[in-house]
């Protein structure tokens, strides 16, 4: 099921960060006593009573200040909010309430989600201190104590925070609707595919809006089958793309990516690869969804029979992380090439639910060993005993070997480009996971 998000959100240097580390168990956001040292929203996957959440951080929220940084960091920070299931707003014991705080409290009770109130730097053992019952003036309901560095406290906040998600079951795998995520920067054309998709090839065509992740979602059926198609370009005008929005479009993409089977990667073709596409792409790869990218506004693009060859191998080189993501140059105004993207949609949700038997991968396996011997080390060779595959989406496998030590990453990556070869899995990553005998 798609993971619910949990955004830290507060003033400067009231341990958001700190916290956030303790929570998801590893040093990931920058920790210093200076304000405005966060600037970009960090994410990281943290787990609770055996569930699994998006943790966001965000920078410090200062409302009444004009500096061009605070600026950016405020509409981050509201970007977190607006996707957010829960909000966990960080408040200071030691400075007790702020003309800040009661800012930052009005704008989160205008956002009507959530909010589990956190007085942080409680950090001595015992009694809870008195100054912390004037934080009820906040009008956020009851303050939990907690200690960011020590991490007291921290599994009530989680536990209150849990009170407000609704936990769903995923799907059947077996389900034959496809979920489609359609992801990218601003303005590269998200919402005009869709919408061209919804008028040119509709038979049957539902739209649901108001979700918690703020996001469209449109059932649509045709000869290609049936699909329901994410929308996340619809959260932000067009008049407000700026640079700084820019950066921060990537908590647009993680929701849609949670719940989605095939990503959908825009690129603008008359901008071409920018930092923000990786980040975008990057994240649908870790979550082992099948990929394909799409390279919009290809009429507006000045060309020869050159060009896009020319561009395929750059992308190629720029994408090099999932150089498995079929490329496929398109038109959402035109209608260029929308047909055989719903073919390639359907193409690589089937190698993502792609399942082979034990004994045909150690065919693969006996014959790829015999091809390259495995790796040694110091008089020890590798062994693989056997290999088998324990799910799907994406398509992962577990080799039983000898020493995991010697199983190099170079060797890795030739199996894994091997069973790629024979299944012929375009456009979905694979996993293969290494055990030594008697895991």
């Amino acid at each position: 099921m798609a993971k619910p998000i949990i955004a830290i959100v507060g003033r400067p240097n009231v341990g958001k960060s700190t916290l956030f580390n303790k929570i998801v168990g590893q040093r990931i956001s920058i920790v210093e006593d200076t304000p405005g040292v966060t600037r970009d929203r960090i994410y990281a996957e943290g787990e609770w009573l055996d569930k699994k959440f998006l943790l966001v951080d965000t920078g410090g929220i200062e409302i009444a200040n004009d500096n061009s940084i605070l600026k950016h960091i405020r509409r981050q920070a509201q970007i977190a909010i607006d996707t957010a299931d829960v909000i966990l707003f960080v408040t200071d014991i030691r400075t007790g309430v702020t003309a800040n705080d009661y800012d930052v409290a009005t704008m989160l009770l205008k956002s009507g989600k959530p909010v589990v109130l956190v007085v942080n730097k409680c950090d001595t053992v015992g009694a809870v201190p008195d100054d912390i019952y004037d934080f009820y003036s906040l009008g956020l309901g009851e303050p939990f104590p907690v200690s960011s560095v020590h991490g007291h406290g921290t599994g009530d906040i989680l536990d209150e925070c849990f009170k407000h998600i609704t936990w769903t079951e995923d799907e059947e795998d077996g389900d034959e609707v496809i979920t489609v995520a359609v992801i990218g920067r601003p303005n590269v054309g998200k919402s005009s595919l869709v919408n061209k998709i919804l008028g040119q090839e509709r038979m049957i065509v539902r739209d649901e809006s108001g979700t918690t992740r703020d996001a469209v979602d449109s059932y649509i059926e045709n000869k290609y089958g049936k699909f329901v198609f994410i929308d996340t370009a619809g959260m932000r005008k067009r008049g407000n793309v700026d640079e700084g929005v820019e950066r921060y479009s990537v908590i647009r993409a993680l929701a849609a990516v949670e719940r989605c089977k095939v990503a959908v990667i825009m690129i603008d073709g008359t901008v071409g690869f920018t930092e923000q596409d990786s980040k975008i792409a990057g994240y649908a790869h870790e979550q082992g969804k099948a990929c394909i990218i799409a390279v919009n506004k290809w009429d507006a693009v000045e060309k020869d029979d050159k060009t896009m060859n020319i561009m395929r191998a750059k992308l190629q080189e720029d994408f090099s992380f999932m150089s498995y993501a079929p490329i496929i140059f398109i038109s959402a105004q035109t209608g260029q090439r929308i047909d055989k993207l719903f073919e390639l949609i359907k193409e690589v949700d089937n190698m993502a639910a792609f399942r082979t038997t034990t004994g045909v991968l150690n065919d693969i396996l006996a014959n790829a060993t015999a091809r390259v011997q495995p790796p040694s080390d110091k008089g020890k060779r590798l062994k693989i005993y056997y290999m088998t595959q324990i799910s799907t989406r994406p398509p992962t496998f577990v080799a039983f070997c000898n020493n995991k030590q010697l199983f190099h990453f170079s060797y890795q990556r030739y199996i894994e480009n091997r069973i790629r070869d024979v299944f012929g899995l375009q456009g979905t990553p694979i996993r293969l996971l290494l055990r030594e005998r008697g895991e």
